[in-house]
């Protein structure tokens, strides 16, 4: 039986994420198999991986084929260079303990280098949020000045009013001063 290492869709449309499962070649994709050994969400950012490492590296040792998606999850995991390293150790090229030495060291360097992406994704959101609230700032602020120009246009405007009303009150009362001096 030729077992596939593959990934299974699940999830809604437009917003699917995928089981890793062990299964044999003929299953259909969706169908049958025979162990799950982690789950991959692309919809995260970074995705978001889950993986039963023991299992894995013990199902690409005994044969069982990923498929190209799910090769290049194992490899981000590091699945691959561990069944690399052990191959070498079996070999008799390095120990155990340098296997598991350059293993770490590698984990290390990927995990910071990981780390470095989430924080410059946290940056750049935070730089959207903080150029939104200045632009929001900036119309906020067109706004009150125009608010402010229409007071004061309303308010010259019934000064002006009143002025002009205050000056025919004074026009009618100096003919009628005059008429009254006469």
């Amino acid at each position: 039986m030729a077992t596939k290492i593959r990934l299974q869709r699940h999830g809604r449309k437009g917003y699917a994420y995928y089981p890793i499962v062990i299964a044999d070649s003929r299953a259909p994709r969706d169908g049958r198999f025979i162990e799950r050994i982690g789950s991959y969400n692309p919809n995260t950012n970074p995705a978001t991986i889950s993986l039963n490492f023991d299992r894995a590296l013990y199902w690409i040792e005994v044969g069982a084929q990923p498929t190209d998606t799910v090769r290049s999850i194992l490899s981000k995991e590091g699945v691959m260079l561990m069944k690399h390293l052990r191959g070498g150790v079996k070999k008799g090229a390095f120990s155990e303990e340098e296997a598991q030495k350059k293993f770490d060291a590698w984990k290390a360097e990927r995990q910071k280098a990981l780390d470095s992406k989430k924080a410059n994704i946290n940056a750049k959101k935070a730089e959207d949020v903080k150029a939104r609230l200045e632009a929001e700032m900036a119309v906020n602020k067109k706004k009150a000045e125009a608010i402010a120009r229409k007071k004061a246009e309303a308010i010259a405007a019934q000064e002006a009013e009143a002025k002009a009303a205050s000056e025919a009150e004074n026009a009618e009362e100096a003919p009628a001063e005059e008429a009254a001096a006469e």
